[in-house]
């Protein structure tokens, strides 16, 4: 068994980012070195850089989040950037979509045990929840894929007009411009890099946010969106 190295004292920022939920946070930090390792969720070389690289990076996302918004966490993971979100911003409603069994279940003891009611835990991956999971005003994700593919699987999950908030390294750019084709035939309308976390993290945090218009998905995804809904009607009707 890999022996979990040892969390290091929170920052200052921290105290400041969480507010009162900085308990919390730290109790989500303690799981993530201790049993997020020991299942294989991070790195054992990740505990030492667990505040700043992880849960302040992904904690000053809010700053770009709107007040009161629906949003899906895509690959969640150990719950990045989805609960260090919920720990600041208890007004969203939050849902952590994972396709791993194992992840899904530690993230549904983080959520009991941290008291996250706004939050829930949905196994499965974003293709396959297409229908049943209600459509959000943004999805989130951080480190799941390059943006054209992460972009295929988030975007259909939106409603018209939302947003998808991905975290993204120095190439954010590149990935962009690789990405326009894709983007456009997904209904994006525009995008562009944020950078977060002024004066909380350095480097600060690369967002990549995505803008979609009234069809999210695309022309594709709103003829495949209406087939299912006259499939529905029709059961109905029997």
């Amino acid at each position: 068994m890999t022996e979990a190295a040892e969390l290091p004292q929170a920052p200052a920022e921290a105290r400041a980012v969480f507010g009162e939920f900085f308990p919390e946070a730290v109790r989500y930090a303690e799981l993530l070195a201790d049993a997020g390792v020991q299942r294989g969720l991070i790195g054992p070389r990740e505990v030492p850089r667990l505040w700043e690289r992880h849960l302040l990076n992904c904690a000053v996302l809010s700053e770009v989040v709107p007040e009161g918004v629906t949003v899906c966490d895509v690959g969640s993971g150990a719950g990045l950037p989805g609960i260090p979100l919920a720990l600041v911003r208890p007004d969203l409603k939050i849902t952590l979509l994972e396709p791993l069994l194992r992840r899904t279940n530690f993230l549904q003891e983080v959520v009991e045990l941290l008291g996250l009611d706004h939050v829930t835990v949905v196994r499965g991956r974003a293709e396959e929840v297409l229908g049943s999971l209600q459509p959000v005003q943004v999805v989130t994700a951080r480190a799941v894929a390059p943006l054209d593919r992460l972009a295929g699987w988030g975007v259909p999950l939106l409603k018209p007009y939302g947003e998808m908030l991905a975290i993204k390294g120095d190439t954010a750019e590149e990935e962009i411009k690789g990405a326009r084709a894709a983007l456009s035939k997904l209904g994006v309308q525009e995008t562009e890099v944020l950078h977060v976390g002024e004066g909380v993290v350095d480097p600060l945090s690369t967002v990549v946010r995505v803008v979609v218009g009234e069809s999210p998905g695309g022309v594709r995804f709103a003829a495949k969106k209406a087939k299912a809904a006259r499939t529905g009607r029709t059961r109905r009707r029997r």
